[in-house]
């Protein structure tokens, strides 16, 4: 069935402008924006197949141009305009914490971690640097691989908190796992920067392990 054939409010641009986003699936949401399929091919079972080659939308905001080379049918405009959408809503949600005190908005820390972070496939260390008025100046990944204590060094981040006159910071680790749980050695992680941090007046404020589908705070949970 091709898209003109389906009923007309069952169309995603119909239902969307009668209904709402919030009345599409996600599938019909890409199919909006890639607008057109290919021959054999519509554009809402393309938007299926992104889904399931990128394991859903949690996938999708971490893929490349390079990695949507990979779907059939997707040119060039059509890669350059999820990019640009996906980028978009990352630039949105650090505009937000940029303007606003971080922990008057705790869920867009979480919704930006999460968006940045939790479906990396990798491990990665990354700090919120926050200013006097704890709103966010930038994050910054600074380490990636297998993160221990010995592969996160106290010395550069805190000569990088110095170089953005941070006055705090928020820490942030993913669990490609999907366990989102601290570790005993996240926790130690965690004092130990803390630590080399207070030496020059800089405060950590939390440490958040992210997933795709989580991002639990240490300082919640009385770890830090």
């Amino acid at each position: 069935m091709i898209l003109k054939d389906l009923p007309q409010d069952s169309r995603p641009r119909e239902k969307l402008l009668a209904r709402g986003p919030g009345a599409l699936s996600n599938t019909e949401l890409l199919a909006l924006l890639l607008r057109t399929g290919i021959p054999g091919k519509n554009v809402l079972q393309m938007g299926q197949e992104l889904l399931d080659t990128f394991g859903g939308v949690a996938g999708l905001l971490h893929a490349t141009a390079a990695d949507l080379q990979r779907i059939k049918g997707l040119g060039g405009a059509k890669r350059s305009q999820l990019v640009a959408v996906l980028e978009l809503a990352r630039r949105a949600l650090a505009e937000n914490l940029s303007q606003k005190t971080l922990f008057d908005t705790p869920q867009a820390v979480r919704d930006y971690l999460q968006l940045q972070l939790g479906s990396r496939p990798h491990e990665v260390f990354a700090m919120l640097f926050l200013d006097s008025q704890n709103r966010l100046i930038v994050l910054e990944e600074l380490f990636r691989g297998t993160l221990t204590q010995t592969s996160v060094y106290p010395r550069e981040v805190v000569i990088r908190a110095l170089a953005l006159n941070a006055a705090s910071v928020v820490l942030a680790h993913n669990h490609p796992s999907g366990w989102a749980q601290p570790s005993r050695a996240d926790e130690a992680l965690t004092h130990n920067l803390k630590a080399a941090l207070a030496l020059v007046d800089v405060r950590v404020l939390d440490h958040f392990v992210v997933t795709s589908t989580q991002a639990v705070s240490m300082a919640e949970l009385g770890m830090l």
